[in-house]
């Protein structure tokens, strides 16, 4: 275990992204290579959950395309992950909110935290 843990700390950079977690409305900016051709996309949706600790931890996002709910696993520590934008901070009682993805309309409403 001290053999990855040594690796994981050589190795692979750490990026300084804003703490977030389920519930959270967020936009996550990522780099996509087309041939020589580099641009940047953005995913914006929902926090379902985050999972793992360290450099392993992953994050899933949930936005709605017309009436089809997409998903997408994000691993923390991507490299084409440029950077993490939180839009707004949701307050529900879960760490992972998997009922979510059967709500529809008003009923998949999330409650924004209320700000000091």
């Amino acid at each position: 275990m001290d053999l990855i843990n040594y690796v994981q700390e050589k190795y692979i950079e750490k990026k300084d992204f804003p703490k977030f977690k389920a519930g959270d409305t967020i936009t996550a900016y990522y780099e996509i290579r087309e041939g020589a051709k580099t641009r940047t996309q953005f995913f914006k949706g929902v926090v379902i959950q985050v999972r793992g600790t360290g450099l392993t931890k992953t994050f899933t996002i949930r936005k709605m395309s017309g009436d089809v709910g997409v998903e997408r696993v994000f691993p923390l520590n991507l490299p084409a992950l440029q950077k993490i934008e939180i839009d707004r901070r949701g307050k529900v009682k879960r760490a992972r909110i998997y009922y979510f993805r059967k709500l529809r309309g008003k009923k998949a409403r999330i409650k924004d935290v209320a700000r000091k």
